[in-house]
């Protein structure tokens, strides 16, 4: 067990800011799953996903005084934004991932009972997957904090540095986007949206 367990993100930050590496490796080990599906949703390739959060952790590490609990900012919601701004940074000097591989690996259902409801689970969430990497960033972003992330409107408006209204304008035209995107593909009809 830990004898960091019971700090708080920002308390292990400011023993961090005082040359703790022990507190480090506690907020490495405590958020490096989460940030890596954050990265991961962003640039859809294990190995720079994987990168990305390396990155961030070493940016912290080597000046910790980039984040000041005193502005009120949680640690998650401003790394959040540091983990998306490097995964987006990454996303645009790179060439499209190919998707197939990489969301065919994250998503077998090992709980279907024929091969063919597994193959057509796949289907349906490589589409998905797919429909949602060719949203605008923004969008993308929103629907990633919120929905896969599990963020709140308001934590997630926090993250994006944009109004509630804002985020929930960006959530509409996500939505409205993929299912256009899917529609197009033939993924769905227009009757099942109705």
């Amino acid at each position: 067990m830990s004898e960091y367990l019971h700090n708080s993100d920002e308390d292990l930050l400011r023993m961090v800011q005082g040359g703790d590496s022990s507190a480090f490796t506690e907020l490495v080990e405590r958020h490096t799953d989460k940030f890596f599906g954050v990265a991961w949703k962003t640039w859809p390739n294990r190995e720079d996903a994987e990168e990305v959060v390396q990155e961030a952790f070493v940016k912290l590490w080597q000046d910790p005084f980039l984040y000041d609990p005193d502005k009120g900012a949680k640690f998650t919601t401003w790394f959040y934004r540091v983990v998306t701004n490097l995964a987006l940074d990454r996303a645009r000097k790179k060439k499209p991932v190919n998707l197939d591989q990489e969301v065919l690996a994250c998503f077998a259902d090992k709980e279907t009972k024929t091969p063919a409801e597994n193959h057509r689970n796949l289907e349906e969430k490589l589409a998905l997957e797919g429909a949602i990497y060719q949203l605008p960033e923004r969008q993308k972003m929103a629907l990633n904090l919120c929905f896969y992330e599990g963020m709140s409107n308001k934590e997630a408006a926090e993250v994006m540095e944009v109004g509630v209204k804002a985020l929930e304008s960006l959530l509409m035209r996500a939505k409205a986007g993929v299912k256009h995107i899917l529609i197009s593909k033939g993924v769905i009809s227009e009757e099942e949206v109705a």
